[in-house]
């Protein structure tokens, strides 16, 4: 029997919604505490990046925001492995696996040669060459001292013999094994008929192998003072398109059989006199002048004589002739820069 006041139906449904009421309730308290937590932990976070700035600017108090200071740290992050990089390389060149021409290049890459010199010379000139070497050019450590210190690299310049291999060949590999400064043309074959195309193929390889201000070429009877031949050098760095020598003109000979014997004595008018051009003895061209004939090697043409043949190259083109009388070796005068040996 059941009191007026009591309904069980009522009551079931009390304890039933209650249990939904705390689920809910827990559900939002641990929810608060995440949150909470959370924002303690960004909080502990902005003040560990703060002090981190703050030691990194000096400052008593940072003007930079927190997404900049992120990317200080994480500048920092990039500079520790480029350090670590920078070890691992130095590790791996003491272990040789970097290249030595790598390595060479890296270290001389900020001194650019003043001057390529190139001592056009031939089979049977060996006391000329000793005798070079023992006067202005020098050996070993000399030599090394000349390129590092005065920016001059020095070369003998010879091509193969006509038999390819022979003792004439084999003599000159010896002796460069040796000395390290002979510059071998290895697709020119060496003839007296063929010097013009040998100083063509000298200036187009050795633009190609130095990034030098000038290119020279000597003859291998000829003494330089270097220091007087650097300082005139330096005084035309100026100018981007120079050849320089001792300039002149002279008869075109067209008999047969005659010393100086020009096949195209014709192209020089009924006067039968050269143009202007720089003596065979020694000359220098600026790196524009080089380029230009190594980009036109193959059309470039010949006279009878070297120093003819590079001043033909140079009509019709914008560059400068300077006329350095102290170019003139065959007298040696006061201040001038060479002399036959």
């Amino acid at each position: 029997m059941q009191g007026r006041g009591s309904n069980p139906r009522f009551s079931g449904m009390v304890i039933r919604s209650g249990i939904p009421t705390l689920m809910l309730f827990m559900a939002a308290t641990f929810a608060s505490l995440y949150v909470a937590g959370r924002l303690w932990q960004d909080a502990e976070n902005r003040v560990r990046l703060e002090k981190e700035l703050d030691r990194i600017t000096g400052q008593g108090k940072s003007i930079i925001s927190v997404d900049e200071s992120l990317k200080i740290l994480e500048c920092r992050e990039q500079m520790k492995k480029l350090s670590s990089m920078e070890m691992e390389l130095s590790a791996a060149r003491q272990e040789g696996f970097i290249s030595k021409h790598f390595t060479e290049v890296s270290r001389t890459s900020n001194k650019k040669p003043l001057v390529v010199i190139g001592i056009l010379t031939g089979f049977g000139h060996k006391e000329r060459r000793d005798s070079i070497r023992k006067t202005w050019m020098g050996t070993g450590i000399s030599l090394k001292n000349t390129e590092e210190q005065k920016r001059i690299i020095i070369r003998f310049v010879i091509g193969r013999s006509s038999n390819r291999g022979d003792s004439l060949d084999k003599s000159i590999d010896d002796e460069n094994r040796q000395t390290n400064d002979i510059f071998v043309l290895g697709n020119h074959v060496e003839a007296p008929e063929e010097v013009s195309k040998k100083m063509k193929l000298f200036f187009a390889y050795a633009v190609e192998n130095w990034d030098a201000d000038y290119y020279a070429k000597v003859n291998d009877d000829i003494f330089v003072n270097i220091d007087s031949f650097n300082n005139i050098l330096m005084s035309h760095l100026d100018k981007p398109r120079v050849y320089i020598g001792c300039m002149k003109s002279g008869e075109v000979f067209s008999e047969r059989g005659h010393r100086w014997y020009e096949p195209e004595w014709w192209k020089f008018g009924d006067g039968k006199s050269y143009f202007r051009h720089a003596s065979g003895e020694i000359f220098v061209l600026s790196q524009a002048m080089a380029k230009f004939i190594s980009i036109n090697r193959d059309v470039l043409g010949f006279y009878a004589h070297d120093d003819v043949s590079a001043g033909s190259w140079f009509i019709g083109l914008d560059v400068q002739h300077l006329d350095e009388r102290k170019f003139c070796c065959s007298s040696w005068s006061s201040g001038a820069v060479c002399s036959s040996l």
